[in-house]
């Protein structure tokens, strides 16, 4: 009986053996080729976005997005190539991937339109990394942009993802479009101070400024008769990057200026007015 046993299971031994090694190293190889594949996948991107950045006119956006695009290409081949190992045709794989287009296509509207959004952005290049801009009422600096996303850092370095079909179907104010911006700061003085006096120190103080671009010619009038005020304001023109040091600048020092030529800031006052018991 023992004997039996053991022809039985030398038999079943013998006849699954090579089954077992065959499906061992199949397994083997589909984990190699996913592992190396993907490996490779991640170096590939990393030579095209290096690659691509050292070529004069090309900025990090779209070293970035071609980076991106090669690593899902060759992670797709690498899929396909796993399959492979298995047995899998890759006519059969397409076949397959053919009739679920349609189910995938349908169920990912969202994902295939942040797709065709991030090529539209890569196009029309609304903006880039390191810009700063307002987008789907979102305002910060733009640290990525991939195929479905675009992230930004705002002012107090919050992160803040918008899809791409939010970011480019909505309006969006990219403030560092341009090379240069206008600063705009406007001063409320006393009725009764020098308005000459006060739109020659302004004046004088943003010539001075070397930040302050002497084309367009720096604009500063009467702008508009307060209830309390007359305001002036100044229309400085300058380098973007240069406009909020200005700014905040420009008005510390006009304040103290102002204090020194005896011009004074109105600010709201209270009149109380006390009546006697009898009245």
């Amino acid at each position: 009986m023992e004997s039996l046993q053991n022809i039985d299971l030398n038999q079943i031994w013998a006849e699954y053996w090579p089954i077992i090694m065959s499906g061992a190293m199949k397994v083997l190889g589909a984990i190699l080729v996913l592992v190396i594949g993907l490996r490779i996948a991640g170096w590939l991107a990393n030579l095209v976005r290096k690659r691509t950045m050292d070529r004069p006119g090309v900025d990090q956006t779209l070293a970035g997005f071609f980076a991106s695009l090669v690593r899902w290409f060759v992670t797709a081949a690498v899929i396909i190539a796993t399959l492979q190992v298995f047995g899998v045709q890759a006519t059969s794989f397409v076949a397959v991937l053919g009739a679920l287009t349609l189910a995938i296509g349908l169920s990912l509207q969202g994902a295939l339109g942040n797709i065709a959004s991030g090529v539209m952005i890569m196009l029309f290049r609304p903006y880039k990394i390191g810009d700063f801009v307002e987008i789907d009422g979102a305002t910060g600096t733009v640290k990525d942009i991939n195929l479905f996303q675009t992230n930004l850092a705002t002012i107090d370095n919050v992160k803040v993802i918008i899809p791409n079909t939010q970011a480019i179907d909505g309006a969006i104010k990219n403030y560092s479009g341009f090379a240069t911006r206008r600063c705009d700061i406007t001063f409320g003085i006393d009725y009764d101070d020098d308005m000459d006096k006060a739109i020659a120190i302004i004046r004088s103080l943003a010539e001075a400024d070397e930040r302050v671009l002497s084309d367009p010619e720096p604009f500063v009038k009467v702008v508009n008769l307060g209830d309390s005020s007359v305001d002036i304001q100044a229309r400085l023109w300058c380098k973007a990057s240069d406009l909020w040091d200005l700014k905040f600048f420009l008005t510390k020092a006009v304040k103290e200026e102002f204090d020194k030529q005896g011009i004074s800031i109105p600010f709201p006052h209270r009149t109380l007015v006390q009546k006697a018991a009898n009245e």
